[in-house]
């Protein structure tokens, strides 16, 4: 593995174990208890996921629109037969929203992020987990897939103790 594949790996696992950590916290806290630390940890998911786009840019695609495209339609048909680049303007979304999503926590403070509607929580997180799944279980094999496989599970454990706990809708009602 040569220097730039390991920047463009390390980063984007830098962000899924941030962001697991950050959900792990999360579900686990109470009223708040530990919304800083998730905060900091979804913070620094956000960051390195930055950074892995910028890896992948300088190391693979040399700043290269069209070769990105091209890498993420070949890849998409390797996987499901689909000679389709649309999946690089969903990680483009996907970036820009999580930038947002951190962005109101630190500026509209912790519990605005707390109160915004369950709903919404839930479907900005499953749509998280949605894009890692996908990431490190259908376009990935081997010992990646199984890693991913784990992580989505113990992500899908947290949200479901979080959505049981009923966390956000209780300081949203208090």
């Amino acid at each position: 593995m040569d220097h730039g594949e390991f920047l463009t790996r390390a980063t984007i696992w830098t962000t899924i174990v941030a962001y697991a950590v950050g959900s792990i916290l999360f579900a686990r806290s109470h009223r708040m208890r530990w919304d800083s630390a998730v905060r900091v940890t979804w913070t620094i998911a956000v960051l390195f996921l930055i950074a892995h786009f910028i890896c992948a840019y300088q190391f693979f695609h040399h700043w290269s629109q069209a070769s990105a495209l091209r890498d993420t339609a070949r890849q998409t048909e390797e996987v499901i037969g689909l000679n389709w680049s649309g999946g690089l303007f969903i990680n483009y979304a996907f970036l820009i929203l999580w930038i947002a999503d951190v962005a109101w926590w630190w500026l509209g403070g912790l519990t605005s992020y707390r109160a915004r509607p369950w709903q919404v929580i839930a479907a900005w997180h499953g749509f998280i987990i949605f894009i890692l799944f996908n990431a490190m279980i259908v376009f990935k094999q081997g010992a990646v897939r199984w890693v991913g496989l784990v992580i989505c599970v113990v992500l899908l454990l947290s949200w479901a103790r979080i959505a049981r706990q009923g966390l956000a809708p209780e300081v949203h009602a208090g």
